[in-house]
């Protein structure tokens, strides 16, 4: 099996550990990095990362516990699928005709929660890629940039609720609402709007208040479908 290539890492100030635990795991989130790829052995990864072993160790522990990675003696470490419970409810549901009023209803159920739980379980790893999401957000942005980066932000999000299902069902509501999120991002206005609830949100879950985090979330969810129906 081929070693996946690992690109470097834009080292900022935190933790260097929850730097590389965030690294890879947005390289997984992004797809850089498919089920069933093999990471490049431990010495010859830290060094291409420029870091400790002991570092880069830590951070192999943290992707391993949220279930992201497959780590065994003598085989290295491997990129995981979607956990089999998540697995089998992805394809339950996806081949349904799914009314967007539908998968609207489940967002607005489910990713207020989410931000609840990430305030109370985000690591600093999660932390620290959910910043970078909001440093590279930007009004000026156009539409596809600003709104794949609007996925992300609530991928990670709910990847920071360390709940496998719940990223599962982040992503399927992605899918069925991308309409929306188009409509949402075609102006400099619903960029802004984007932005802002973002912000909001990440504001709360710094100070790990879980209320706010969710509040935070039903407003920008009301924000945007005020945007998209204009």
């Amino acid at each position: 099996m081929a070693v996946a290539p690992i690109p470097p890492l834009r080292r900022r100030t935190g933790s260097v550990s929850a730097e590389v635990a965030a690294h890879l795991e947005r390289l997984i989130i992004d797809g850089a990095l498919r089920a069933g790829d093999r990471l490049p052995p431990e010495r010859e990864l830290a060094a291409q990362l420029n870091v400790s072993r002991s570092s880069l160790r830590e951070a192999m522990f943290e992707l391993e516990s949220k279930k992201l990675v497959d780590r065994r003696q003598g085989r290295g470490s491997t990129v995981t699928d979607l956990p089999r419970g998540a697995a089998e409810l992805h394809g339950s549901l996806a081949d349904l005709d799914t009314e967007l009023a539908y998968a609207t209803e489940l967002r607005d159920l489910v990713e207020p929660r989410i931000a609840q739980l990430a305030a109370l379980r985000a690591v600093e790893s999660n932390l620290l890629s959910l910043h970078e999401i909001i440093d590279r957000s930007d009004e000026a942005l156009g539409p596809a940039e600003s709104m794949a980066l609007d996925i992300e932000f609530h991928t990670l999000l709910a990847h920071s609720a360390q709940n496998p299902l719940l990223v599962t069902l982040c992503t399927m509501t992605t899918e069925w609402t991308r309409h929306t999120r188009v409509l949402s991002h075609r102006t400099p206005l619903g960029r802004r709007v984007s932005v802002h609830g973002h912000t909001q949100i990440l504001r709360a879950v710094d100070h790990r208040d879980g209320p706010a985090a969710a509040a935070a979330m039903e407003q920008h969810l009301r924000e945007v479908r005020e945007i998209s129906t204009r």
